[in-house]
């Protein structure tokens, strides 16, 4: 029989580095990304995410190195790495505006816990990270974008101090 020791939860605030740039101007930068990147986009689209995540993380990448680098210094303090995952809801194929004449086959009516077709709301997603850093100067933040297109962005920033 194994005596493990108790998992303690992590504290979310204990030792936490600030910001290479303030709490705020990360999400406006995430928000500005990930609209500039959907702009047009009605629906999720899955041939065109991998353009998408790109996009996203770049421009916050651009951002992150130009307002976290301060003269005379011409590199930034920190390293970075983003990770942007985009999350597609279940919706109707109606509300997509796409041909609702799909085939169905027998048995697909109902969903688990009896919800039909029509009904099958959005989709589950759980996500967490942990890092061994050096907790005064290395962090991480995430942020979830609501485009209102059927899809949300999962956005997550680490930065680990040089």
């Amino acid at each position: 029989m194994s005596t493990a020791a108790p998992v303690t939860p992590v504290k979310a605030e204990a030792g936490k580095a600030t910001p290479p740039i303030s709490t705020t101007r990360l999400k406006q930068i995430a928000t500005d990304a990930c609209t500039s990147a959907l702009e047009g986009a009605e629906f999720y689209d899955h041939p065109k995410t991998a353009q998408w995540n790109n996009s996203i993380i770049n421009a916050i990448l651009k951002s992150l190195i130009s307002e976290s680098t301060t003269p005379p210094a011409t590199q930034p303090a920190f390293k970075f790495a983003i990770n942007s995952t985009i999350i597609q809801h279940l919706v109707p194929t109606t509300a997509l505006g796409k041909s609702s004449s799909v085939k169905k086959e027998e048995g697909d009516e109902k969903k688990e816990g009896g919800a039909t077709a029509e009904q099958a709301g959005r989709r589950g997603m759980h996500s967490a990270t942990g890092a061994y850093w050096n907790e005064a100067t290395d962090g991480m933040w995430s942020f979830k974008f609501e485009g209102g297109r059927g899809l949300d962005v999962v956005i997550s920033v680490i930065w680990v101090g040089l």
